[in-house]
């Protein structure tokens, strides 16, 4: 009979070999959310939450910022990896000279809107003419205002625009303003629900303002080499399709993770973003990128539209 104990030893020996190599480290991301935590973030908490990132590699920190404008300058200056940004400022920042790319959606519909009172005299976008309009941030939302303006033959010089800061909510419930633009359709309209002062929207995208992602996931040109964003991203889609699948247990996760968001509000919020997740987050609907670049020109927002590979692509 054959000797099989050398057989039996390099098999051992090869054993011992592959058990006794340490584990690959997993790479290290940094993610800038545009804000705090919230409704809105929900496939990448739960891609966190649920290991998915852990399973592609990937040792991914979310981070809330001090200033929401600074997440897409910090990615661009090569001090994080990803930043969640909005399409709308995208455009604006590559124009600028940010070295930006988008490499996917997390929010594929506009949440931005007009929002009056339910009960209130304004029934139509006609009805604003001689009112006052609150914003937040001027430029875009001036934009999108005027464009909602034009269809019902009016124009910006129609209303009186006052800058409310972040208060859209209570400017309207107090009286102070008649109508707020670049109120998020999945919070505000809850929260004055909440407070028994249910509101209307108009949106955008019913009223001439080409369709746009709200949510992006951008990073820095030169960071593009290598697996790892598509990592990231393809982690992001199975992580969608597990809050499609299983919205109540995702809930569970979300709040386990952030006890204070466990109110009311967000629970609302959460149920309304549900349906506005990108079910393929790298998938690029360039057309559509490109007819808002038009928008945003013809809005003098942006001067030159450049190529659209050089500002949104899918990964390989």
């Amino acid at each position: 009979m054959t000797n099989l104990r050398p057989l039996f030893a390099s098999l051992l020996l090869i054993a011992a070999t592959v058990t006794g190599q340490p584990a690959q480290a997993a790479e290290k991301m940094t993610v800038l959310l545009d804000w705090f935590v919230n409704p809105d973030h929900a496939p990448l908490i739960v891609a966190r939450e649920k290991d998915y990132f852990a399973a592609a590699g990937l040792d991914v920190e979310l981070i809330a910022p001090a200033d929401p404008n600074d997440p897409p300058k910090l990615v661009a200056a090569g001090k994080a990896d990803i930043a969640v940004s909005y399409q709308p400022q995208l455009h604006v920042q590559v124009e600028a000279g940010l070295p930006l790319v988008r490499i996917g959606t997390l929010v594929a519909t506009p949440l931005n809107s007009l929002v009056v009172l339910k009960d209130g005299p304004i029934k139509t976008i006609a009805d604003l003419k001689g009112k006052k309009v609150g914003y937040s941030i001027g430029g875009f939302e001036d934009a999108v205002l005027g464009k909602m303006l034009e269809g019902a033959g009016l124009g910006l010089k129609d209303v009186t625009l006052i800058n409310v800061n972040f208060s859209l909510s209570p400017s309207i419930i107090s009286g102070q303003v008649d109508a707020v633009i670049g109120a998020f359709r999945n919070f505000e309209l809850n929260q004055m629900d909440i407070v028994g002062k249910p509101g209307r929207a108009f949106y955008p995208e019913e009223e001439g303002v080409p369709p746009y992602d709200e949510l992006i996931l951008v990073a820095h040109k030169s960071s593009l080499g290598g697996s790892r964003m598509r990592r990231f991203v393809e982690a992001v889609e199975k992580a969608t399709q597990y809050l499609v699948n299983h919205p109540e247990e995702s809930w569970n996760l979300f709040i386990s993770a952030h006890k204070d968001l466990d109110d009311e509000l967000n629970k609302r919020a959460w149920a309304a973003t549900l349906p506005r997740f990108a079910l393929r987050p790298a998938a690029l609907d360039k057309a559509r990128y490109e007819r808002f670049a038009v928008f945003l020109k013809e809005q003098k927002l942006i001067k030159d539209i450049p190529a659209l590979n050089t500002y949104a692509i899918e990964l390989p």
